[in-house]
């Protein structure tokens, strides 16, 4: 990957995509990214924790704040990431990703209306709106996509820009924000985490005192603040709900390491504990874990934090019932509650669920349902799981990154195979999950089936066999080796 010069051809990214056909119109050939899972095979082993997706998103973002190289390592390399590197050099500046290391360099940068094909599919480019408006006084988008988790909207951004002098020009095709920022109080709506890091990164480059209350303190949060403070500005009340940022005109390009993903620690914590395996766990942050590993001691799990490492024993542990309610940090995340819901379905008694924090969370529990498990869904929020029961493998659809985390995590200890569809889901959110479960002796496959249709009267042509994975010779990405008749892409 040359500076500049982004290759999203190098991605392991499904694709849509349709060709003409000069005798019957438009064919369209469909690819589905797949995980074919064997179950019922205790992890062993060590694993590494990767970067967090939800700190790399908000720190590239906060590139724009300055006109020199940010450098940023221990960058995950995931879809959403060379996503909105992708943006940044449609705006102008130069980037590189190699070893897990970002550079951006942003001295270069124009202040250009952001179309939907940039952000449709990328709710974490919303953290450009805080930046690009302090910089430039005005920033122009598409409203961003991403995950469909109920409604998400984009009022809390901007009534924190709102309350720091902007003025509110969207439509409902385009967000549209100007004015000349002001320091001043910002009091949040709801504890929004990416309105909080737009708020953060906005008042960085305002001269002057901003007081934001109702902050969200979540560790991605924390290293916002963090990066703000060695760019700079003097940043108070890290990691609480009330943060002061005395923000200068001249803030400056850091080198800084982001911290490690919790919420991939927590999923290989649950698949230690459902596959009745013993994983060690390198890089997990334990103070970010710490309303998740005592839920996990309620539930009957054995774990251990010694010399740095954290130590899951799914062999030794008893899984009981227990009542998980989601809530902002240091409260149990909620995007570990899909993998908890799976845990449950390994305990004895009757658990319960109450998701607090986001609607349409639920719907994996009608995937762990076609798979055996006894759910009982007692409204958009609450669940009842009755446990212990013995999974099925069956076919099963990834709903959203981490709904898709969670059936992997029950693929692993289904009886037999289970198929996981739509993993390009999972894949945005955690860094060679498959690699890593393969490590630790899980046997897990991905693969790709092509369906080729017409589009005129939509009938299947064909399905394509599955496609390998290899690693190319350069780089670290990974490329389709295909295994049938090759599509050609024009």
């Amino acid at each position: 990957m040359e500076h500049g010069k982004l290759s999203i051809i190098h991605c392991p990214f499904s694709i849509n995509f349709a060709v003409q056909d000069h005798l019957f119109g438009y064919t369209a050939v469909l690819m589905d990214t797949r995980y074919r899972i064997h179950g019922g095979i205790p992890l062993r082993g060590d694993v590494l924790i990767s970067g967090s997706k939800n700190a790399a998103l908000p720190l590239i973002a906060a590139s724009v704040l300055t006109n020199g190289e940010t450098v940023l390592h221990n960058v995950p390399r995931l879809r959403d990431v060379i996503s909105l590197l992708t943006i940044l050099e449609f705006l102008g500046a130069e980037t590189s990703f190699q070893a897990n290391t970002v550079r951006i360099r942003t001295h270069k940068l124009q202040n250009r209306l952001i179309p939907a094909e940039f952000v449709s599919k990328l709710r974490g480019s919303i953290v450009l709106l805080g930046p690009l408006l302090a910089r430039f006084g005005k920033v122009e988008m598409a409203y961003p996509g991403g995950c469909v988790l109920g409604k998400r909207p984009v009022h809390a951004h901007i009534a924190a820009l709102e309350q720091l002098g902007a003025k509110d020009l969207s439509t409902d095709e385009m967000l549209h924000l100007e004015g000349d920022l002001k320091p001043g109080r910002v009091i949040l709506p709801e504890f929004s985490v990416t309105a909080t890091e737009n708020a953060v990164l906005a008042a960085a480059l305002v001269s002057g005192e901003t007081r934001i209350d109702l902050a969200a303190a979540e560790p991605h949060v924390q290293e916002v603040e963090m990066l703000a403070r060695a760019m700079g500005a003097d940043v108070e009340g890290i990691g609480t709900h009330t943060v002061l940022v005395r923000g200068t005109r001249t803030l400056h390009a850091v080198t800084h390491t982001v911290t490690s993903d919790y919420l991939e620690a927590g999923a290989f914590t649950i698949a230690a504990l459902v596959t009745k395996g013993k994983v060690r766990l390198h890089g997990a942050e334990s103070e970010h874990l710490l309303s998740f590993l005592q839920t996990i001691r309620r539930l009957g799990g054995v774990w251990k934090i010694e010399d740095g490492v954290l130590f899951v024993d799914g062999e030794l542990s008893s899984l009981k019932s227990i009542e998980v309610r989601t809530n902002i940090f240091p409260g149990f995340p909620t995007d570990l509650q899909a993998t908890m819901g799976v845990a449950m379905t390994q305990a004895q008694g009757v658990s319960r669920i109450f998701e607090r924090l986001f609607e349409g969370r639920m719907a994996y529990l009608y995937e762990l349902e076609k798979m055996g498990a006894h759910i009982e869904i007692l409204n958009a929020h609450e669940a009842l799981v009755i446990g212990p029961t013995a999974l099925r493998g069956r076919t099963v659809s990834s709903n959203d990154i981490r709904a898709g985390a969670a059936m992997v995590l029950a693929g692993l200890c289904a009886e037999g195979e289970t198929t996981i569809t739509d993993v390009r889901y999972i894949e945005r959110g955690y860094d060679r999950f498959d690699e890593k479960l393969r490590s630790l002796g899980a046997d897990i496959e991905k693969t790709v089936v092509e369906e080729v249709k017409r589009e005129k009267d939509s009938e299947p042509l064909s399905v394509s066999p599955s496609v390998d994975y290899h690693s190319p010779a350069h780089g670290n990405d990974r490329l389709p080796r295909r295994t049938g008749t090759p599509v050609h892409l024009r």
